[in-house]
């Protein structure tokens, strides 16, 4: 018995070891894209690029390339262009002799290599599957695929698969797939060598500015740094990039046919010197920010950078209260009772030399901070401001005060005639702060006003608008009263 067992084991491990020394079967080879016939150019031969986002969502990209090309009429493919390219913007110029290379006819190939699109091709044709069998190792067998619907079907002799356990194996890439978005141009070539500049516009790049607001603890200064936080979605790379930012609203046409559109925070630490901003310059009824620095925008990144930096900014702030209500209407009765208002919180401050600013403010949202008892900044609200131009105010909505409580009653109406209008209103302010505080108690007019009566001077805003400015003093109270006749 003894014997049988050894002799046995003997037999297995002869057999392994022959097992072992037989080649295993490779993979059948996969020839590479069929590409079309004529140069192609490709990022190797990129020696420039430049990209200038707009506040729209749009970016034009400057594209440099050397080129080695025979003359005369042939096929050129640019590829490596961003996937959201505008085809009918693209542009090319020779920068040695201007003239010297013109597109006569160019294609947008943009059917880009996937799994599931390289399957679809094959439906119908023979593929080899790969590790068909698991139970007896490795094995390769021929396949019809069937259908790619919902999952590949195939056809193995005469039964039906859904799916395998292993790989699928395609003789070739079907020649109208390409790996990458590529432009490919019949041109007409002058030079054998020169270098070319390709610009076209490009969808998915988007850039916005963020400022962060810092006030001082008595509400009197502050300190301004602007962010510009840009995103690349546009499907390719810009590496060493010369980065330039349009701040304003660029018109554009409506297009005829959409393309399918297709996070690491770059900044400097608490402490370290602050890069150098952008240069800022005017352009045609916009302006532009050219970043100093060159800098590499990668896809699916989201990158930031300085924009501005300034200290000790002058600053004000204001209580503003206001009714939304029509307050010369038969509905709102003297019996309705008191009306309690929020009160508005507003910071003002100049965008002017003199502030410490004056330069060109591209649209964005400000974030206001201060630093609370321990010395720890805290969040204290925050507002979108438009494009501001230099010598122009900023005004913030940073939210509603707390400690400040308004109640307004309307005292009186009366209707002397149809279109004639009198109300007498009283409005409270209530101060629970520990310092004195003026609120600007803000009247909305209609039609032909004028006051008739009134406990205190006002100013006329506008045509529209009647401001009460009622000074409070700490843990204290002051009231507005006034009569006013329209006539609408």
């Amino acid at each position: 018995m003894k014997t049988s067992f050894v002799t046995a084991m003997l037999v297995l491990f002869i057999a392994a070891l022959a097992c072992a020394q037989e080649p295993v079967a490779s993979a059948p080879s996969v020839s590479a894209p069929t590409a079309p016939s004529g140069v192609a150019s490709t990022l190797a031969d990129r020696v420039d690029v430049g990209v200038t986002a707009y506040n729209s969502g749009i970016a034009l990209v400057r594209d440099v390339r050397t080129l080695s090309a025979p003359t005369g009429e042939h096929k050129l493919q640019f590829m490596d262009v961003s996937q959201q390219i505008r085809p009918e913007t693209v542009s090319l110029r020779s920068l040695d002799a201007p003239g010297s290379i013109a597109i006569l006819e160019q294609n947008y190939e943009y059917d880009l290599m996937s799994p599931n699109k390289l399957m679809e091709k094959y439906v119908g044709k023979k593929v080899k599957l790969v590790n068909f069998s698991t139970q007896i190792g490795f094995q390769e067998v021929d396949a019809d695929l069937l259908s790619n619907n919902e999952g590949p079907i195939y056809k193995v002799g005469d039964r039906i698969y859904l799916g395998h356990p292993g790989n699928v194996v395609l003789p070739e890439i079907p020649a109208n797939l390409i790996a990458k978005p590529t432009l490919v141009w019949e041109v007409n070539n002058a030079l054998p060598n020169q270098k070319i500049e390709v610009s076209y516009l490009t969808d998915g790049v988007t850039w916005q500015v963020d400022y962060v607001l810092t006030l001082a603890k008595d509400d009197a200064t502050m300190d301004l740094a602007g962010w510009v936080t840009l995103s690349n979605q546009s499907g390719t790379e810009y590496t060493n990039a010369e980065l330039k930012l349009v701040a304003g609203d660029v018109n554009l046409a409506p297009r005829s046919q959409q393309l399918k559109v297709r996070a690491d925070m770059l900044g400097y630490a608490e402490g370290m010197m602050a890069p150098a901003p952008p240069r800022e310059e005017s352009f045609a009824e916009y302006h532009l920010y050219t970043v100093p620095r060159r800098t590499t925008i990668k896809q699916n990144q989201t990158k930031q950078i300085s924009l501005l930096t300034a200290a000790q900014v002058g600053i004000r702030k204001e209580y503003e209260t206001s009714s939304d209500q029509d307050l010369f209407t038969p509905f709102m009765r003297p019996d309705s009772g008191p009306i309690r208002q929020d009160v508005a919180v507003l910071l003002k401050f100049m965008n002017a030399e003199k502030a410490h600013l004056g330069i060109p403010l591209p649209a964005g949202t400000m974030r206001v901070y201060k630093q609370d008892s321990s010395g720890a900044l805290q969040f204290a609200g925050e507002d979108r401001i438009r494009h501001t131009p230099k010598n122009e105010e900023v005004r913030l909505g940073i939210g509603k005060a707390f400690d400040i409580a308004v109640e307004r009653t309307q005292t009186d109406f009366q209707q002397p005639a149809q279109n004639i209008s009198e109300s007498a209103f009283k409005i409270v302010v209530r101060n629970h702060k520990d310092t004195e505080v003026t609120v600007n108690v803000v009247e909305r007019m209609y039609g032909d006003w004028r006051i008739l009566e009134k406990s205190q001077e006002f100013s006329k805003r506008d045509a529209a608008t009647a401001v009460f400015p009622v000074t409070v003093p700490k843990d204290g109270e002051a009231t507005v009263t006034y009569r006013a006749q329209t006539k609408r």
